[in-house]
């Protein structure tokens, strides 16, 4: 038998093969294996690949490679024009590489290998005249006369496969822009599930913005729980403009800022005459709140008595004006805010168990300061944009210094203390960015800031140095020349207290 004979004998077995094996299923997964396996057994070829072209991406990358770990085939990505695969792919005709030792173009992405004994042999799956992936094979001691005869081969079995790959690459593609979609839902839902009132990205505000959302849909009574200076009120102003109420008042009381009998008045108001020089009736907060949103900020401040009033509104919805004979029926959604924990206040007896649990339905905890770390710098930047158009200003951002002492200071105060620092820390400085001696002492110390307030002037004097040569680098991305032209001084100059300070100006060129 001739090689030529024996050539068409191996040409129709692979065909007959590859055949029965896509009449069994054009199901991408089913088919691609068992081809790539025949088409090595029979051509005795090796690393049999196919790839695809995604259209949105640009991108080719291995779908299926016999031979490869999946390590190597997820590094197996090119562009278009990129490599022989990539030429294939953009001109849709073959390209054999009798030699990949040899020839420049070979990328070898997947590492296996620039071998001058292995040829490379790669062609285009086209389908409807359009090129949707490539079918490629190594050969390994090639006989050149032969690899016409191999790439036609690989020709061949490429139209076979052209249906099923271009189905999966349909199937790929469409997965992309479904995931695509849904990352982009999951966006918008997280934007619209964040009140325009309230700063935080954390995980842990993410949770408050859930049960926020959750909260407002109900008309119960809502309570919040967190620290001094945590953001109560803004978690209750989120809550009401967020319900069905949001068209009408939000009435703030609180519960600490006067006694007992005028807390009493301003809650419930007073019937003409009922005190002595209230010539009118004089309507409450509960009252202006009707049909609205009552919010009491430290409700565990109240008297036994306003607790039992409180407790009659909750349950019935009801409220009786001082000196009035009769109840008021009043519609009002009720939130309240403590800094304390009322569980332990209702064992010590100093607040109603049955008050306790007609608030405590859904409550609500606005984490401190110190436990949503990632929100520091993004809130400090906020404050310093709204303090900089009050006053006038044009500070642009925050050293780096200032950075990393804002992220080591406990913040016993909370939200609210860092946006009075922010404040100061505006008004007095006199440039385009806060360093950290433009905040109180309090903050500024030695572990958080790394600037010594007392003590060594040559150590005051060197950090302050440091901070402003080091935010001159980064804003020059590590070039001394820029910066020390920004800093009014030579590059001499500055290289000198580069080295003297210590710091390593190749970082900012990163």
């Amino acid at each position: 038998m001739t090689s030529g004979e024996e050539r068409r004998i191996q040409e129709l077995e692979l065909l007959y093969k590859i055949s029965s094996i896509l009449n069994q299923s054009l199901d991408f997964e089913n088919v691609a294996h068992p081809v790539l396996q025949t088409v090595e057994s029979v051509m005795g070829v090796e690393h049999a690949t196919l790839t695809l072209y995604n259209r949105h991406t640009g991108e080719i990358s291995i779908e299926i490679a016999e031979g490869l770990s999946s390590r190597q085939a997820s590094k197996g990505r090119y562009k278009v024009g990129e490599g022989i695969t990539g030429r294939v792919v953009e001109t849709g005709k073959p390209i054999i590489i009798p030699s990949v030792g040899k020839d420049p173009n070979f990328l070898d992405r997947t590492g296996r290998g620039k071998d001058e004994n292995k040829a490379f042999l790669c062609v285009p799956i086209i389908m409807e005249q359009e090129v949707v992936g490539a079918l490629s094979a190594d050969e390994r001691n090639p006989d050149e006369a032969y690899l016409n005869d191999q790439i036609r081969l690989l020709e061949i079995v490429a139209q076979m496969l052209a249906t099923a790959v271009k189905l999966r690459r349909q199937a790929r593609e469409e997965n992309e822009i479904l995931k695509a979609e849904n990352e982009r839902m999951a966006m918008e839902l997280k934007a619209r599930f964040q009140p325009d009132n309230i700063i935080g990205r954390s995980g842990a505000m993410q949770q408050v913005y859930t049960q926020i959302d959750q909260v407002a849909k109900s008309p119960m009574p809502a309570l919040v729980v967190g620290e001094v200076g945590t953001g109560k009120g803004l978690v209750a102003e989120a809550i009401h403009y967020r319900s069905d109420r949001s068209g009408k008042p939000f009435v703030r009381v609180h519960c600490a800022a006067l006694p007992e009998s005028v807390l009493e008045r301003e809650l419930f108001g007073s019937e003409k005459g009922a005190l002595i020089g209230v010539a009118n009736e004089a309507p409450g907060r509960v009252e202006q709140a009707d049909g609205g949103t009552l919010f009491l900020d430290e409700v565990a401040e109240l008297t036994p008595n306003l607790q039992i009033k409180l407790l009659r509104l909750l349950q019935d919805g009801e409220m009786e004006r001082v000196g009035a004979r009769f109840p008021k029926k009043v519609d009002v959604r009720v939130i309240v805010a403590t800094t304390k924990n009322l569980q332990q206040l209702v064992e010590a007896g100093s607040f109603r168990e049955d008050l306790y649990y007609q608030l405590h339905i859904v409550p609500i905890y606005v984490p401190a300061l110190r436990k949503r770390k990632t929100d520091i710098v993004l809130l400090a930047d906020h404050f310093v944009e709204h303090y900089c158009r009050m006053v006038g200003k044009n500070v642009r951002r925050l050293a780096r210094g200032t950075i990393e002492m804002l992220m080591s200071y406990p913040w016993p105060g909370n939200v609210r203390e860092l946006e009075n620092a922010i404040e100061r820390a505006v008004l007095v400085a006199d440039g385009d960015v806060i360093y950290p001696h433009h905040f109180p002492p309090t903050i500024q110390t030695d572990e958080t800031s790394g600037t010594p307030v007392s003590g060594n002037l040559k150590l005051m004097v060197d950090a302050y140095e440091r901070d402003i040569i080091c935010d001159a680098l980064k804003s020059a991305k590590g070039k001394v020349a820029v910066a020390a032209r920004a800093l009014s001084t030579t590059p001499r100059i500055l290289a000198y207290k580069i080295k003297n300070l210590g710091i390593n100006e190749e970082e900012y060129k990163k």
